[in-house]
């Protein structure tokens, strides 16, 4: 278009405004454009209102939440207006003078500043028709947007037009408004904007995608037209940052808290499935709690450092509701593995499935608390295949015969695999799939080895299910969102028999064989607690509860790598006990009443086995005094050993290649041998003497193997077979 055509243009677009009826188009209102505006971030809030964490959700433009003028900063209203339409509260819509000068301008080819007045900017951000394209708005477009801008000035109040405008126009790359802007590029609300800042972001309202340092000339010139000329010193560079900063992410800025990640992102997956996500979703968390499990785990794992471990999650459950109160996914910029959830991915379980199987064996009064298990070796079979399992106690040690009592308290392993053997793997499956734990196989799969936990159970389902015991076996779903029903809840545990395991895990005497009498484990209110720690280190939890709060921790690696002696009570319990106490410091935790079917009676052990106490038993299943059967008939004479106690009839032994042949041995123990007697008993192997004593160690050998035990009158009163599997020799790397 040449310049005579452009005065003409101009001329006809002031004619058109002067006559066109202003209701010819449909106008929206202040009100309507300011509900219908949706930031492209879910915000979760917790309990209370405040903001946990934001979650982008749309992702065709990155918009903030609506600002009104009153939280804009007056240095970019001042710039804005000083940039883009001086005569703004002075003209109608339309400004004449600069539409002449404009047009002169045009007629001239000289520059000079737009005729566009922030309205008629404003009227093409809310008319699709009217928006401009590469190529510029037409003659038409520009007469439309001039008469919706007129119609815009009767009906909106000139600060209501401002503000819109600072809400709605697009600035760099998929930016749209002051408030994506404002913390995308300096990491603050806009009330907090200086007038350098200011001046870079109204800068790019006319070029969005222009250079650092195109950038940084525009906002001198507006700072200068400010008399602020010292303002540009350094100004390139500022804007260079700034301008990098502008494709990252806004989540956990300055001005935008990011305390519950993970939390956030579950419940956004959750609506998005269910249909149309909210602009806000309110959780069941309570923010102060969540920043008191944070900080506790994340300065227990730096004290941590050096024992090869980075990761951990807490989850936080009151009783009652079944409320998260507290969901830390992850310990953030300590974890290689940040955005990974460990409330929710499934980790080995450990010792953390034993409470629920006593409580199972207490129930079905196959056991009670007072009962004898025997913690020395065992052998069971595991199947078709001819192989054993071997439990054995986290220390290696074994405690002989101790009460039900001392065995759950200490987690003692083999007494453990003893009452699964009693319970069975597939109806101990069965209650912990009733108790919402999501077992990925069914119970014949793990074998006896559930009984120790090695099934996978995410810390959010184990600590939910520990919940039961604090409702009297009662299980019932937890809730994250606030406006969620409430979860129905039924009886899955016996209340009396619930009620004796929570006696037992708050007996801090009944642990001390294990734990000691003074560890994190105790608190000075009443609380039930117990550990786990999975096979070679790689998990490790601190799961129990009080009467109000049931707290569950979970610490280990992401990548699954073995942590450097860091046991559950060392790595989890730490901060389980952190939380207990900053969960109780005004609130009282007392233990449960008794239930209905419990009693307590007095008791004694012959042989003081273990101390006298006041123990709790089933209704109809209490004792006064434990006997155990007498020495002479647990121990051997002397001419008579009993029988092979290790390792057992059609054991399996296979030769490792990666270990040194001489460091392979076979240990055999005679039952009940010491001191002489151990000497008159003697071992042979395929027939060959191999040695005297109680135990007695052989070197392997490939093959099949008889192995006979005889006692001090060379009588054979045991024989077992063995298989030696042999291994292959390592070819060495050339």
């Amino acid at each position: 278009m040449n310049a005579g055509l452009r005065v003409v243009a101009a001329m006809a677009v002031t004619a058109c405004v002067a006559c066109a009826p202003t209701h010819a188009l449909a106008l929206a209102s202040y009100d309507s454009v300011r509900a219908s505006w949706r930031s492209a971030d879910v915000v979760v809030l917790d309990r209370h209102g405040e903001t946990l964490s934001r979650v982008r959700d749309d992702f065709r433009a990155r918009r903030g939440d609506w600002v009104t003028l009153a939280e804009i900063s007056p240095a970019v209203r001042t710039a804005i207006v000083l940039s883009e339409d001086r005569r703004f509260y002075a003209h109608s819509g339309v400004d004449w003078q600069g539409v002449a000068a404009a047009a002169w301008a045009n007629l001239w080819n000289t520059r000079t500043r737009g005729a566009s007045t922030l309205t008629m900017q404003l009227a093409g951000l809310l008319d699709e028709d009217l928006r401009r394209a590469d190529s510029g708005r037409s003659v038409s477009q520009k007469m439309a947007q001039a008469v919706r801008a007129t119609a815009l000035e009767r009906n909106w109040s000139k600060d209501q037009i401002l503000e819109a405008y600072l809400n709605l126009v697009p600035f760099r790359g998929e930016l749209v408004g002051l408030s994506a802007l404002s913390q995308a590029l300096f990491g603050k609300y806009p009330s907090g904007l200086d007038a350098r800042e200011a001046a870079l972001a109204v800068a790019l309202v006319r070029a969005p995608n222009a250079r650092a340092p195109q950038v940084a000339q525009r906002a001198c010139g507006i700072l200068r037209e400010q008399q602020l000329p010292k303002a540009c010193d350094g100004l390139d560079g500022f804007a260079q940052l700034a301008l990098l900063r502008s494709g990252g992410s806004t989540a956990g800025t300055a001005s935008t808290p990011n305390l519950a990640p993970h939390l956030a992102r579950l419940l956004v997956s959750q609506a998005r499935a269910g249909g149309p996500v909210p602009a806000t979703i309110t959780s069941t968390l309570d923010a102060g709690l969540q920043r008191i499990a944070t900080a506790s785990l994340d300065r227990h794992l730096r004290e941590l450092a050096g024992r090869n471990v980075e990761d951990g999650a807490v989850v936080v459950i009151d009783n009652t509701s079944g409320d998260v109160l507290a969901y830390v996914g992850s310990s953030g910029v300590l974890s290689a593995a940040a955005q990974v959830d460990h409330a929710a991915a499934p980790r080995q379980a450990g010792s953390t499935l034993k409470p629920f199987l006593y409580e199972q064996a207490l129930e079905g009064r196959r056991l009670t608390t007072a009962s004898l298990l025997d913690d020395r070796p065992v052998n069971l079979p595991t199947g078709g295949g001819g192989g054993l399992y071997v439990p054995q106690n986290y220390d290696r040690q074994y405690a002989g015969w101790v009460s039900m009592r001392a065995a759950l308290a200490s987690s003692l392993n083999v007494p453990a695999v003893r009452t699964l053997v009693m319970v069975t793997p597939f109806r101990f499956h069965q209650r912990l799939t009733a108790l919402g734990l999501p077992l990925a196989q069914a119970g014949d799969y793990y074998g006896y080895s559930l009984a120790l936990g090695s099934a996978d159970v995410p810390l959010i389902a184990l600590t939910n299910a520990y919940r039961a015991f604090a409702n009297g076996g009662r299980y019932g779903g937890a809730r994250l969102r606030a406006d969620a029903p409430q979860m129905p809840v039924r009886a899955v545990m016996s209340p009396a028999a619930s009620y004796l395991v929570a006696d037992v895990l708050s007996d801090r005497h009944a642990r001390a064989r294990t734990f000691g009498l003074d560890s994190p484990l105790t608190t000075r209110f009443w609380t039930a607690v117990k550990t786990g720690t999975s096979k070679d280190m790689r998990d490790n939890w601190c799961v129990g509860w009080s009467q109000r709060y049931t707290v569950g921790v979970w610490v280990g690696n992401a990548s699954g790598a073995s942590m450097h002696e860091v046991s559950g009570v060392s790595g989890a319990a730490p901060v389980w006990h952190e939380i207990m106490e900053a969960l109780h410091r005004s609130v009282p935790s007392v233990a449960p009443a008794m239930p209905a079917g419990v009693e307590r009676v007095p008791l004694r052990f012959a042989d003081d086995l273990e101390p006298a106490r006041d123990e709790v038993f089933l209704a109809g299943t209490a004792m006064r005094v434990v006997n155990i059967a007498s020495a002479d008939s647990v121990r051997v004479t002397k001419d008579r050993v009993t029988a092979i106690a290790s390792p057992a009839d059609g054991t399996v032994f296979a030769l490792d290649p990666d270990i040194p042949p001489a460091a392979q041995r076979v240990w055999f123990h005679a039952e009940g041998v010491s001191g002489q007697t151990a000497q008159r008993v003697s071992w042979r192997i395929d027939g060959k003497p191999l040695g005297h004593g109680g135990q007695l160690s052989w070197l392997p050998w490939p093959g099949r193997h008889e192995v006979e035990l005889l006692d001090a009158a060379g009588k054979v009163v045991d024989r077992i077979g063995i298989e030696v599997r042999g291994a292959v020799a390592k070819v060495p790397r050339r």
